[in-house]
């Protein structure tokens, strides 16, 4: 098993463009375990990236509107833009009627049909608007939480009781390895809502309050949507946990500026 330092290297250098010398590791599941559990410290990085990035948009003139896909489009060159493909071919091969094989045959078509460019449009849309919503605010650790958060989505999606789809591919090294790196991820987000409620004069316990509330709703829709993901396409693959990545920011998004 990788060192965590070791882990967390692997899996910057898997899912995003960080440069960072490439990893001498056999790909197997003992090491798609730790690259999984690492994934919230990826998250984090992104989201000061993230954050970074707003904070130096806000002093320019750019709409808000602008910024926030100015935003989303930065965080999809640093990932490579995996996240929006698996959404895509998650979206299209749930929108599809049949058994999983067919499911799995719509996911890995190679074009996205309209589920999947319906599914693009509005979740990076109310990503988009939420991030200019955030930077107008001046809310940069809301923002850099929200695409922090989004990605406990992808580990509660590896956890012990769902299988991998196929034989091979990212699923067959992630799914089924996590089991207590969910429940210490949800209780690092649910201290990371200090942070939210935080004010000049102190902590504003409402603020934390709603924003622990937040934590339950994106973990709630990890489990459940990730289960049903499973159930459609017999079992889980790397195109659901991307997808549930990006809806879960959009999530943490929607309840952090209600």
């Amino acid at each position: 098993m990788p060192s965590p330092v070791r882990a967390v290297h692997v899996a910057l250098s898997w899912l995003t463009v960080v440069p960072l010398p490439q990893p001498a590791v056999a790909m197997d599941r003992r090491v798609g375990a730790a690259v999984m559990a690492a994934v919230p410290v990826v998250g984090v990085t992104l989201g000061a990236l993230g954050a970074a990035f707003a904070a130096a948009l806000s002093f320019t003139e750019l709409p808000t509107a602008l910024i926030g896909l100015l935003i989303v489009a930065a965080l999809a060159l640093l990932t490579r833009g995996m996240h929006i493909d698996g959404l895509a071919d998650t979206a299209d091969g749930l929108g599809c009627y049949g058994p999983p094989d067919r499911v799995v045959e719509v996911m890995r078509s190679g074009s996205s049909g309209p589920f999947g460019v319906a599914s693009i449009v509005v979740v990076l849309a109310i990503q988009a608007v939420g991030f200019g919503a955030l930077t107008d605010q001046h809310r940069w650790y809301e923002l850099a939480y929200a695409i922090a958060l989004g990605r406990l989505v992808a580990v509660i999606g590896a956890r012990r009781g769902l299988h991998p789809a196929r034989a091979e591919g990212f699923g067959a090294l992630v799914a089924g390895t996590q089991r207590m790196s969910i429940a210490v991820w949800a209780a690092a987000a649910v201290v990371g809502a200090i942070g939210v409620g935080w004010q000049a004069d102190g902590l504003d316990f409402p603020a934390a309050g709603w924003a622990v509330a937040v934590v339950a709703v994106v973990v709630t829709f990890g489990w459940f949507g990730t289960a049903h993901c499973a159930r459609r396409i017999g079992g889980i693959n790397g195109d659901v946990l991307g997808a549930g990545t990006e809806v879960g920011v959009a999530l943490a998004v929607i309840g952090l500026l209600i």
